[in-house]
């Protein structure tokens, strides 16, 4: 999600309500285009985190506070000199600019009041932090931006300030009717594309949530479109401005499975395949994702080495599997060569001495067949060679039987690892699904003094109705939570026939509400390899009547009379606790 300017519109209504006529009592540069001021307020100490990151630029309100270098750069220290201790008088965005401006008033070396902005540009690889005079002169900046690196503006001391319009964007909090439609009839593009080019602040998304709130294809043109329908998609634009003139913001992350997938400041409702958590302001979404986003990829890339060996072990499982399959397609004839030898031997006494073949009535089927002979041999050697064939197709057969129930177990096996995978939150997780790679013998054991203390716990929720359901990351876990864990009486859920996690609810005895029923379930379907899934049959049965059979791969567990229910995967209004 683009870091867009209803996004900053979001951020500067938060600031406005809790930095305005607070003081600058602290001013750090954690990194070189990071700034992070505290501001005391009547709402107590708060903290300002603005980067100017080519990669990542964000600002954002947070408790967290970041170590300082030892020696503060340049322009920590000339904010330092000119706005610590200095008040915020006004937060504002121009237009709908992916721009905030800071107005700071302080009192100079000589006690006299003296005004500067802050100006906070949240533009991709051209962020900025700009520090201003009141005239609009620049003092100085976190980069600076020579004639040689842009030919557009100029960011340097002495400079004027201005907003580069190189894109000739309309402001869509002003924009007419007549200004709208023309402006996308005059881009040959899409329209969800015409709309994000044309006008100032808008991301992708949100031209795609107003074509979707119209009605509208947005992989169509305008000049696709009658002028009615160009009428309703500017109404349905309006609306959704006046959504952010009034500031009617909710903050929402939208997830994919565990992953962070977008956040937005206004809802977007053709998200409908992700499952959505609102919160309470856009500072908390914008950590939350970032940060989320930021560990998420961190396990990933720590997950890398296991995910590769599991892929490995599958992928030589499966070419296995359909080699074992095909060989045992190969035997499926074996009782055709008992029939002959049976036939040859009942008939074959009146045979020719050097014939190519039999034709007999087959008393198994009353169909005459005909069977073929090797003229060389006698008639009983005919048999016995049929017979032959026909064990050892038959030996083949039990064999591969066997090894292909072996080699789709160890496929199942692998794929629920794969699917742990997908959900380990943290390295402690990791390090549980390594432990069992190891037990498992898919990692050889390294011979150390130290030893690993596995740390993760499964996840614990709370159902509408007060019981306790808990989640196992992965199969150790799983192999815990359902024969340690749980209670004879307690119920245990898990998606059918495919690989997932063990859910179990702690009844204490009671009968379950059906509510608490439906919301395990929808536990199991997300936590399984079927999450996202409109519909999702998940078996449940008392945990008395689950069993591990002898020999078993952990988590592997056999029941034979079970109850059935078919539910979505949205876990969203779940109770999540944080042990």
């Amino acid at each position: 999600m683009a870091f867009d300017g209803i996004t900053v519109a979001a951020v500067v209504q938060e600031l406005e309500h809790t930095l305005v006529g607070g003081r600058i009592s602290k001013i750090a540069q954690p990194e070189n285009d990071e700034l992070l001021l505290t501001i005391k307020g009547n709402e107590g100490q708060k903290r300002l985190y603005i980067s100017a990151s080519a990669s990542l630029p964000l600002i954002y309100l947070t408790n967290e506070n970041k170590p300082s270098p030892m020696t503060a750069p340049g322009f920590c220290m000339l904010l330092r000199k000119h706005i610590g201790g200095g008040r915020i008088t006004a937060v504002s965005q121009p237009s709908l600019e992916r721009i905030i401006h800071l107005d700071i008033e302080h009192l100079d070396e000589m006690g006299d009041l003296c005004r500067k902005k802050l100006i906070i540009e949240i533009m991709g690889k051209h962020s900025n932090i700009i520090f201003c005079d009141l005239n609009g002169r620049i003092i100085d900046s976190i980069k600076h931006v020579s004639a040689q690196m842009s030919s557009v503006r100029e960011v340097l001391p002495g400079r004027d300030y201005f907003i580069p319009d190189t894109m000739s964007k309309k402001n869509p909090m002003t924009a007419t009717q007549e200004e709208f439609i023309s402006a996308i009839l005059a881009k040959p593009m899409t329209i969800s594309k015409a709309i994000y080019s044309s006008m100032t602040g808008i991301s992708p998304v949100i031209a795609e949530e107003i074509c979707y709130l119209a009605g509208v294809d947005s992989s169509m043109t305008a000049h696709d479109l009658s002028e009615d329908v160009l009428t309703h998609l500017y109404r349905q634009f309006t609306y959704y401005m006046e959504d952010v003139r009034q500031g009617n913001f909710h903050p929402t992350i939208y997830y994919n499975g565990n992953a962070p997938k977008e956040f937005s400041a206004l809802p977007v409702t053709h998200f409908n395949e992700y499952t959505k958590k609102e919160f309470f302001s856009i500072s908390e979404v914008l950590y939350t994702y970032y940060s989320t986003r930021n560990t998420l990829t961190r396990i990933h890339q720590k997950s890398a080495d296991l995910r590769h060996v599991v892929q490995t072990a599958l992928e030589r499982n499966r070419k296995k599997y359909d080699l074992q399959s095909k060989q045992l397609k190969g035997t499926e004839k074996r009782d055709k060569y008992k029939v002959y030898g049976e036939l040859i031997n009942t008939y074959g006494y009146n045979l020719e001495p050097g014939s190519k073949e039999l034709t007999a009535l087959n008393y198994y089927t009353n169909e005459e067949i005909t069977i073929p002979l090797d003229p060389t041999q006698t008639p009983g050697e005919n048999a016995q060679r049929y017979f032959a064939k026909y064990n050892k197709q038959k030996r083949t057969f039990e064999a591969l039987t066997e090894l292909i129930q072996e080699t789709a177990d160890d496929i199942q096996y692998l794929e629920s690892i794969s699917n742990a995978l997908d959900i380990a939150l943290n390295e402690a997780d990791l390090a549980q699904i390594k432990e069992e790679l190891m037990q498992s013998g898919y990692i050889r054991r390294k011979h150390t003094k130290k030893k690993v203390k596995l740390t993760s716990k499964p996840m614990h929720y709370i159902s509408s109705d007060g019981y306790d359901m808990y989640v196992g990351k992965n199969n150790l876990q799983n192999e815990e939570l359902t024969f340690s864990f749980a209670n004879g009486n307690d119920w245990w859920f898990h998606a059918k026939g495919a690989p997932g996690s063990h859910v179990i609810v702690k009844s204490g005895g009671d009968e379950l509400p059906d509510r608490t029923f439906e919301e395990a379930g929808r536990l199991a379907a997300y936590y399984s390899k079927n999450r996202g899934a409109d519909k999702v049959e998940i078996d449940y049965i008392q945990k008395k009547h689950v069993k591990k059979p002898n020999g078993a791969k952990p988590g592997f567990v056999v029941y034979y009379t079970n109850y059935s229910l078919v539910i979505d995967s949205d876990i969203s209004n779940i109770k999540n606790v944080q042990d």
